[in-house]
C-alpha cells in the first residue's frame, strides 16, 4: 500500500522548509517548483496541486487570503485531484504540500482515505509581518489569516492526532523535532537528511505592539501544547 504523506501549515510558516525535508528522507514529491521569489530554496509545490486549489477558491467564492467558510468539490475537481493521485501511482511514498490545503482537506481525504497528515506552524505575529512584507497586508489581516489557517489546523489535528512540530524552535532542535516526526511517520530515515534546513530561511522581522492579536495568542498556546 502507498504512503501519502500531507503537510498542513498557514502560508509563511515553515511548510516549504518541511516538505523539503521530508524529501530529504525519501519522500517523492514529484515535479514540483524549486525556484521562488519568496523562498530561497523553492516552495516545492506541485504546480497540478496549486492550479487546483485556485480553482477551488474561486468555484467557491474564495481566494487563499480570503477563505470560503465551507468548499464545495465540483465534479470536475474530483476528476482533477483524481488524475493526480494516479500520477503518482508508481511511487511507494510520495507527498505534497500547499498552504491552501487546510482548506481543501476534507475532498483530498475523501480521494485517500489513509492520507497520512503532518503539521507545522509559527508564531502569528511573524507570520503576519512576513504576510505584510510580501503581500501588503495590514498587521490586522495577516493575523485573522492566521487565525482561520490555524483553527482549521487544530480542528483536524483533535480529529487526527497527527504529529506537529513549530518553526519557531531553534535549528537544533527543530531537527531533533523533525527526526521523531520522521520515526511516527515510519519515514525512511536517510542518514545524510536535514541539510536543506538552516536558520537563515526563518527570517526574524521586527515586531511591534500592533502585531498582537489574543484570539491569535491563545491558538498559538494551543499549538505548543500539541506539539512535539
Amino acid at each position: 500500500m502507498q504512503k501519502v504523506v500531507c503537510v498542513l501549515g498557514m502560508h509563511r510558516s515553515g511548510t516549504s522548509c518541511l516538505i523539503a525535508s521530508l524529501e530529504e528522507a525519501g519522500l517523492f514529491l514529484g515535479d514540483v517548483s524549486r525556484e521562488d521569489p519568496h523562498n530561497r530554496k523553492g516552495n516545492h509545490e506541485n504546480r497540478k496541486i496549486m492550479r487546483l486549489h485556485e480553482a477551488l477558491l474561486d468555484f467557491n467564492g474564495g481566494r487563499w487570503d480570503t477563505p470560503p467558510i465551507e468548499l464545495v468539490w465540483a465534479d470536475e475537481h474530483i476528476v482533477q485531484r483524481d488524475e493526480i493521485i494516479h500520477s503518482y501511482s508508481g511511487a511507494s511514498y510520495w507527498g505534497f504540500k500547499d498552504p491552501r490545503t487546510l482548506i481543501t482537506l476534507d475532498g483530498w481525504l475523501k480521494g485517500i482515505p489513509n492520507l497520512e497528515m503532518v503539521g507545522i506552524f509559527r508564531h502569528p505575529a511573524q507570520v503576519a509581518k512576513s504576510l505584510q512584507v510580501r503581500d501588503g497586508f495590514s498587521l490586522e489581516k495577516g493575523l485573522n489569516l492566521w487565525i482561520n489557517y490555524n483553527r482549521r489546523l487544530l480542528h483536524y489535528y483533535a480529529k487526527y492526532k497527527f504529529p506537529i512540530i513549530s518553526f519557531d524552535t531553534s535549528e537544533v532542535q527543530f531537527k531533533v523535532k523533525l527526526s521523531r516526526m520522521l520515526t511516527l511517520c515510519d519515514l525512511p530515515i536517510n542518514p545524510e537528511q536535514f541539510k536543506f534546513f538552516d536558520s537563515s530561511l526563518r527570517t526574524a522581522l521586527e515586531l511591534d505592539e500592533s502585531a498582537s492579536n489574543y484570539v491569535a495568542d491563545d491558538l498559538y498556546s494551543s499549538l505548543l501544547r500539541v506539539s512535539l
